[in-house]
């Protein structure tokens, strides 16, 4: 009986194993499907509806292979007309290099998506859940050509390729993606798309931890079976006849003293072998079951939300760190090359203003800093608008604060540059975002900030008039330019809190005064400030306030009070003015930009100064 069972065990180990094997083999289901796609159209875009690209669960593998276009040919040398009956020579040579056609695919949210197509001819991909295809509609437009739109700030990413493209995201249905070739061709022709599939197969290790368990069962009981059998057989010697007794019993005992007492004898012995064989494979299949189960990992996925409450935005927290380093990197080659064409292309209204001076200045001026820097590696802060319903609308604004990492000189001295409040604008789908206002924050950081929405949330914008405010911020910018004039003589003085004011201390009425003491009395100063012209945002705040950044300016102009006199311009100002002195006078303009914090309606708080840039921005000669 032994050894049958030992067969039966060892049977049961060579099928199990085998049906694991087989499951996870021969017999394993598909790990992945994929959809594919042949167009015919003439369209320069193609759109992937996110329903298409959710049409299994999982992350979706897009690979787009585009096709193979003609390279263009040198100029023919003039040639001779050919003699009658001459065959003249081919116009085209069968022979032509080739090259891959260019493919550039982004992702982003669909209403953005179809924003940026716009009036362009596309193709609009969408899912059959029926016979599970998918489904092309080609829509017609007024433009047969787009931009590329490859590194565009509008997108959650984008990718880059000649000939083929193949990429994984994971997007919610809300988001679709773009697929071009260079903007002139149409889009590529052929893609498709992988979603993975649940390929588990957890009885597999099961039936293998099974057989493997049956094989060592049936190994314990042949090893016992020859055991048994070798008891079995003792010497035999013959003995002189005796007589007859009762038989012996058949098996004889085998005393033994095992540590801890005396060892069960007969069939108590026996089941308490079997046991241990039995407790050996409970234990191997309680764990193959628990191992089977968490072995399964399945792919992260969009954390669901609440379409109808969660508002939408201008960008995203990851968007905007990539529009941030872009916008560094940009401004960091523009200010090696005092590029001003560059740097057009990230800034604009006050920002740009004081760049276009800067360069001039430090192209002229030696050791001239130009500032601030814009640094690219952290953003601590992101604000970004709070979009109405329809979500497409522009121009779009985001608040930022980013902030540059300290730094070490030689003797290990740690210095760490003050935060930069940054106001960027998109102007329409296609634009990128460009830097308005880089503001240096000045408030301590023991101070106490405005707290502001989360950047899932956003913020609304009020306009320059809004009455939700204890103070316009048209009134602000008005009021602020007549205090930095008048000092406490103005109006609109008490409005502004004055401890911790540094504009104040710096360029304000008293600072003025000194100055103006300080000039000889062949020549005579003179300050202007007003509103610059610049537009004024004004973020919502958590308690109500907002976060105000508005463009003044300030004009100094000298003059000299004596027939023949001159006065002379200090470099910079001669830089922008294009000469170092003047009998009729010099006038030099300043851009401050200013961000403050205004208190709701009702309250009785201050105003209060959180930050400001000022630089030269202009200088002319006095008529």
């Amino acid at each position: 009986m032994r050894f049958i069972a030992a067969i039966v065990f060892f049977v049961i180990a060579v099928v199990g194993v085998g049906l694991g094997i087989a499951q996870r083999t021969v017999w394993a289901p598909p790990d992945r499907v994929t959809a594919e796609l042949a167009l015919e159209s003439a369209a320069t875009v193609t759109v992937i509806d996110g329903s298409a690209l959710n049409a299994y669960e999982g992350r979706q593998t897009i690979d787009i292979v585009g096709g193979v276009v003609a390279a263009p040919l040198p100029e023919p040398e003039p040639s001779e007309t050919p003699a009658l009956g001459e065959t003249p020579a081919p116009t085209v040579d069968p022979n032509a290099p080739t090259e891959t056609e260019a493919i550039t695919a982004a992702y982003g949210r669909t209403s953005d998506v179809m924003a940026w197509v716009g009036d362009a001819s596309h193709n609009l991909v969408t899912w059959d859940a029926e016979n599970q295809v998918f489904v092309t509609e080609t829509v017609s437009g007024t433009e047969s050509v787009v931009p590329q739109p490859y590194g565009g700030d509008l997108w959650y990413g984008d990718y880059q390729g000649e000939g083929q493209l193949a990429f994984t995201v994971n997007v919610p249905d809300d988001v679709s993606v773009l697929i071009v070739s260079d903007g002139v061709l149409p889009a590529p022709q052929q893609l498709s798309v992988t979603w993975p599939l649940d390929a588990t197969t957890p009885f597999s290790t099961v039936l293998i931890l099974g057989g493997v368990a049956a094989l060592v069962i049936g190994l314990l009981l042949l090893l016992w079976a020859l055991l048994h059998m070798r008891r079995q057989r003792g010497p035999r010697r013959k003995s002189p006849k005796m007589p007859k007794v009762p038989k012996p019993s058949r098996y004889r005992p085998v005393i033994s003293r095992p540590l801890g007492g005396r060892r069960p004898k007969g069939r108590r012995a026996a089941s308490r072998i079997a046991l241990v064989p039995a407790l050996v494979l409970g234990g191997l299949l309680l764990t193959a079951c628990t191992g089977g189960s968490a072995s399964v990992l399945t792919s992260p996925g969009p954390v669901p939300t609440d379409a109808v409450d969660a508002p939408e935005t201008a960008v995203t927290e990851n968007q905007l760190k990539r529009i941030v380093l872009r916008v560094g990197q940009t401004l960091l080659q523009a200010d090696t090359d005092f590029d001003a064409a560059l740097a057009e292309t990230r800034l604009a209204g006050p920002a740009l203003a004081l760049r276009t001076a800067s360069y001039t200045i430090a192209d002229d001026v030696d050791g001239f800093a130009i500032a601030p820097l814009i640094p690219s590696e952290e953003v601590q802060l992101t604000l970004p608008e709070r979009l109405p319903a329809e979500g497409d609308t522009w121009p779009r604004r985001v608040f930022a604060i980013v902030q540059s990492p300290a730094t070490v000189d030689d003797e290990g001295v740690e210095t760490q540059a003050p935060p930069l409040a940054l106001l960027l604008v998109q102007d329409d789908p296609r634009s990128n975002y460009k830097v308005h206002y880089a503001i240096t924050v000045t408030l301590p950081e023991d101070a106490e900030r405005p707290e502001v929405a989360p950047a899932s949330l956003g913020a609304p914008l009020l306009p320059a008039t809004t009455p939700l405010l204890a103070v316009t911020p048209e009134a602000v910018a008005t009021g602020y330019a007549d205090v930095l004039l008048r000092g406490e003589a103005s109006e609109s003085f008490p409005l502004f809190q004055a401890e911790g004011d540094t504009l104040v201390a710096q360029i304000g009425a008293a600072a003025k005064a000194e100055r103006q003491a300080a000039l000889p009395s062949t020549a005579r100063l003179q300050f202007a400030n007003g509103v610059g012209d610049a537009e004024i945002f004004s973020f919502v705040t958590n308690d109500g306030g907002a976060l105000v950044m508005l463009y003044l300016t300030e004009s100094e102009t000298v003059t000299p009070t004596e027939p023949g006199a001159a006065v002379n311009a200090p470099p910079a100002v001669a830089s922008l003015a294009g000469r170092t002195q003047s009998t009729s006078g010099i006038i030099a303009t300043y851009g401050l930009q200013i961000l403050f914090s205004v208190p709701a309606v009702g309250s009785d708080d201050p105003i209060v100064l959180l930050g400001y840039t000022q630089g030269l921005v202009g200088a002319t000669e006095v008529d």
